[in-house]
């Protein structure tokens, strides 16, 4: 059974910069496309970015396109959100997630984490 494990969340002031990171635990996902979604209080779920299993391809929202760069490191079984330019609007819980759709962006996701919290005061 696949297990992610994001961190890397915090508090932080608006225009900082954070780096949020997800190991995956269980087996290899060196194969499959990874994602990372948020969510806010009293929203629904919202993709943020993902990236291909070559790690060739990237998505991003516009909220984030600019500001935020989504990595892969298969060797260590790990994806990274770099988020630049920080805005209280950034707020929310974020979760990564595994799609073994073979479809690029996928249309859904298999696997997710327990999220991590980041905080953007202004």
């Amino acid at each position: 059974q696949l297990r992610l494990v994001e961190s890397g969340g915090g508090l932080v002031q608006a225009g900082d910069s954070l780096r949020l990171s997800c190991t995956a635990s269980g087996r290899s996902f060196s194969t499959w496309t990874m994602g990372w979604f948020r969510q806010a209080p009293g929203t629904e779920r919202e993709f943020v970015a993902t990236i291909s299993w070559s790690g060739k391809s990237t998505d991003y929202a516009d909220s984030v396109k600019g500001r935020s760069t989504i990595s892969r490191d298969d060797a260590k079984n790990t994806v990274h959100l770099q988020m630049n330019s920080l805005k209280p609007e950034d707020t929310a819980v974020y979760y990564c997630a595994v799609a073994r759709d073979e479809h690029f962006p996928p249309d859904e996701y298999d696997y997710w984490g327990q999220g991590t919290q980041v905080t953007v005061s202004s």
